[in-house]
């Protein structure tokens, strides 16, 4: 059965799709495999192949293997990011495939501001579930879920903007943050004072399920990251505090802006 009326197995809703790993038969099979699902796909074999396909196009998400000769992926993902900020643009999806056990770099990858990874050997079809998962995150949640209740949350001198997708720090400067990072921001300022479970933001944040290591630390990476980016500490007077065997709680007021008439005018996690 088809996840979503937009992303169904038959139509790829005009996505475009970038492949880049060194292995040809891979690159084949999930180009083949994806554009059978309604993708527009292209693939590169190497980050010099990569970044000539993307001045030539752009593309909705990338698959990027983290164990390439030469450039590797996670020095391409770095590359690309900071692009991003310098462009003041909005971060492409990226989806790393990395091998059985390297615990690092998949820790690595998120820091830089990867949005999900595979493990290899992979279903395809697992693969398309990640990705249809991410899209309707980074560009279809909205769609998805109906019209946004709000266009912005203001908290503490900061904005997040949901229909530009960026935040504003006090000064009215933007920064920058990945996909899995506006998606938990996100999150926290829909319910703040609340305490939320690690398991609620690692499935509803990350997009990942009830599959993972209690010893996986990923959702702590981006918490961390989140954090840098709102130069918080984490401490008393913090923004988003640990609760220790619970999750994580923001813990301060929220206004939304632009909400409908029946919403409330500010949330103090009533």
């Amino acid at each position: 059965m088809p996840d979503t009326p937009s992303l169904t197995q038959s139509h790829g809703d005009g996505f475009r799709l970038l492949v880049v790993d060194d292995d040809i038969d891979i690159r084949d099979l999930l180009a083949d495999y994806l554009r059978k699902h309604g993708f527009t796909v292209e693939s590169a074999a190497d980050g010099a192949e990569m970044r000539r396909k993307l001045t030539q196009n752009s593309f909705d998400l990338l698959v990027l293997d983290i164990m390439m000769p030469g450039e590797d992926g996670l020095s391409l993902c770095r590359e690309l990011r900071a692009k991003s900020r310098d462009a003041n643009e909005p971060d492409t999806p990226v989806i790393f495939l990395t091998a059985l056990g390297e615990a690092t770099d998949r820790v690595v990858g998120l820091e830089l501001g990867a949005d999900d990874y595979v493990v290899k050997p992979f279903e395809p079809r697992e693969l398309l579930a990640r990705i249809r998962a991410v899209l309707r995150r980074s560009g279809g949640s909205s769609s998805a879920r109906g019209e946004p209740q709000c266009r912005a949350y203001r908290f503490n001198g900061w904005t997040l903007d949901l229909t530009a997708r960026h935040l504003r720090d006090p000064e009215g400067m933007v920064v920058n943050l990945s996909g899995a990072e506006f998606r938990l921001l996100q999150l926290l300022l829909e319910h703040p004072r609340q305490v939320l479970s690690r398991e609620l933001l690692q499935e509803q944040g990350q997009g990942r399920e009830a599959e993972r290591s209690p010893f996986d630390r990923s959702l702590d990476v981006q918490i961390c990251r989140l954090r840098a980016r709102l130069r918080d500490k984490g401490r008393e007077g913090g923004l988003i505090k640990t609760v220790r065997g619970d999750g994580y709680v923001f813990a301060a007021d929220v206004v939304p802006e632009g909400v409908t008439a029946s919403s409330g005018a500010e949330w103090a996690g009533a």
